[in-house]
């Protein structure tokens, strides 16, 4: 079977995967916090031919994504004037802790809210306590690490914690708007950002950017498709010739 079929069955396929990550972008539009993500590709293997008057042309399958990098740049903030709502101004994220796991994750959503979870008093015994939460069943970590536990005015301002991670490019994106550090992420450490109470931070995906991508991506979907036709028409003409 000739090469260019599978280029493009590969390419296609690759174009699939561009528009996942569009379409995800775009789901994402009007959600605080949200970072947008910009596919990545790679050349595969490549072979040289022999071309006209000994030109070495190259042979190869295509290109592959091979990674959706972060634009961490920071978004526009809008003001909500809910008490428990925080932006944070400048590099950073918030800090959120899974008490069932103990996974430590980071956002920028810091659309946070009192939420109850039980606890061991100093007798061992389980009692109910206020704590921030994203409202996900994760607690909000203060500067020194440490979940806030909230007292009894439930609409007073609270230490949140703003933390950097060494590098970010390190972070593998999770749900939504959060984030989880991995080998390649280095050291976590506090960050002096200053945090707006009563806003939230808008998502930094441009809806008419990514409606263009989607466009671009669908025209290469549809010119590899149409290359593989061709390449499967070729190869039946040169099976089908007669012999002799």
């Amino acid at each position: 079977m000739i090469q260019g079929f599978f280029s493009a069955t590969v390419g296609a396929q690759q174009q699939m995967q561009r528009m996942n990550v569009q379409a995800n972008n775009i789901a994402n539009v009007n959600t605080y916090g949200f970072k947008n993500e910009k596919p990545s590709f790679e050349a595969l293997m490549y072979g040289m031919v022999d071309g006209i008057d000994g030109a070495q042309l190259p042979r190869g399958s295509g290109t592959r994504m091979v990674s959706a990098a972060t634009d961490f740049r920071d978004a526009a903030v809008e003001e909500t004037g809910r008490d428990q709502d925080y932006a944070i101004v400048g590099d950073g994220f918030f800090a959120l802790y899974e008490p069932s796991t103990g996974e430590v994750s980071f956002t920028r959503d810091g659309s946070f809210t009192a939420a109850q979870f039980q606890v061991a008093n100093e007798e061992g015994e389980m009692e109910v306590r206020y704590f921030l939460s994203d409202g996900s069943g994760r607690q909000v970590l203060n500067g020194s690490g440490y979940p806030i536990e909230m007292g009894e005015d439930l609409t007073a301002e609270q230490p949140v914690g703003v933390f950097a991670v060494q590098y970010r490019d390190g972070l593998l994106h999770l749900d939504g708007g959060r984030f989880q550090t991995t080998a390649k992420s280095g050291n976590i450490y506090l960050q002096n950002s200053d945090v707006l109470r009563g806003y939230l931070e808008t998502s930094n995906v441009d809806l008419g950017t990514e409606l263009g991508k989607v466009i671009e991506a669908q025209r290469s979907y549809s010119y590899a498709l149409r290359m593989a036709t061709t390449a499967d028409e070729v190869e039946s003409t040169i099976l089908n010739l007669p012999n002799g």
